[in-house]
């Protein structure tokens, strides 16, 4: 009996998720961040910013989400998060939103640092946490494809969503224990 090919059954993964989940079909009422908000620099998600969530675990490297083909920038890796409530601070965000997308528990992470990127009328925070209670992420909505705990090494190697591809260097060299 021959060993299915892995790449094949992939493929059919990755069409049979875009074709399941259309922008939209969230279950649940829109929150008013979620919108598009645009300027001078460009097209951003979350009318009131957006934040992601970095989880660094020492032994196994940092949760990264395989986003949904649907999404912007599909396909790619990055930062489970998303835009912040009206009223949210971004480190509440961050954990919410990888609660939401993720089941990252708020109790098993502590805060290591935030870094944000604002072009004015637009702000991402990265909130970076330390997996002090190991714990398995779950997908647990439509806007993931997979979530992969990542040695820091094999990162850069992932085709990475752009804004966390060009914010990863910098990211690494504040990691504990590490110099970039």
């Amino acid at each position: 009996m021959s060993t299915p090919d892995k790449s094949a059954a992939a493929a059919r993964f990755t069409r049979d998720a875009a074709a399941a989940v259309r922008p939209g079909h969230l279950a649940g009422p829109r929150d008013p961040g979620d919108a598009w908000v645009e300027g001078e620099a460009g097209k951003f998600w979350g009318r009131f910013g957006s934040a992601g969530l970095l989880v660094f675990d020492e032994g196994r490297g940092i949760l990264l989400q395989h986003r949904a083909l649907w999404s912007h920038h599909g396909g790619t890796w990055g930062l489970p998060g998303g835009a912040l409530h009206e009223g949210e601070g971004a480190v509440d965000g961050a954990l919410r939103e990888a609660w939401e997308e993720a089941g990252v528990p708020r109790e098993s992470v502590e805060l290591l640092f935030t870094v944000v990127y604002d072009v004015g009328y637009w702000r991402y925070t990265t909130v970076a946490v330390d997996a002090v209670v190991p714990f398995e992420p779950v997908v647990s909505d439509p806007e993931s494809l997979a979530l992969e705990w990542v040695p820091l090494d094999g990162v850069a190697r992932l085709p990475l969503h752009p804004g966390f591809g060009n914010a990863w260097p910098a990211l690494r060299g504040r990691l504990p224990g590490l110099t970039s």
